[in-house]
């Protein structure tokens, strides 16, 4: 299974329009079909590999705890969770291609970054409560 670019940029949480600069910078591969661009499991890999694009995930992510933690003034129920999961490459495909594609039909309102990194992959989801436990429940039931 391939990546389309929304879905990477869900995934990383990056914008599309930064993506697109990493793939004209060379630090991203994919390719192009019917207008679309679309990535590997291998191309994602040497992407998140690359020490400089490591570190501004993990900032990331470190700022999405960060941000959620120091707001003190929500207005709503919010919600932020990490999820460790010790798994193979392949199992974390699946896991975040299911965290994808819920958050891609339910989400509006849910952040959600995710690494994978020796054996261990790191899910970030923050948002509203409701969604994010729906999303966490959905997960735990499949």
């Amino acid at each position: 299974m391939d990546y389309s670019l929304n879905q990477l940029a869900l995934i990383t949480g990056y914008t599309t329009r930064t993506l697109r600069n990493h793939l004209k910078q060379g630090n991203l591969n994919g390719e192009k079909i019917d207008g679309n661009w679309r990535f590997t499991e291998e191309d994602i890999d040497a992407f998140l590999r690359q020490p400089a694009i490591k570190q501004e995930l993990s900032s990331k992510q470190n700022a999405v705890v960060y941000d959620f933690l120091s707001d003190t003034y929500k207005k709503t129920n919010r919600i932020c969770t990490i999820l460790d999961f010790p798994v193979s490459s392949e199992e974390a495909k699946s896991i975040n291609e299911f965290f994808a594609g819920e958050i891609n039909r339910m989400g509006q309102d849910i952040r959600f970054y995710s690494t994978y990194d020796r054996n261990m992959l790191r899910v970030i989801l923050s948002g509203s409560e409701d969604q994010v436990m729906d999303i966490q429940n959905a997960y735990y039931r499949k």
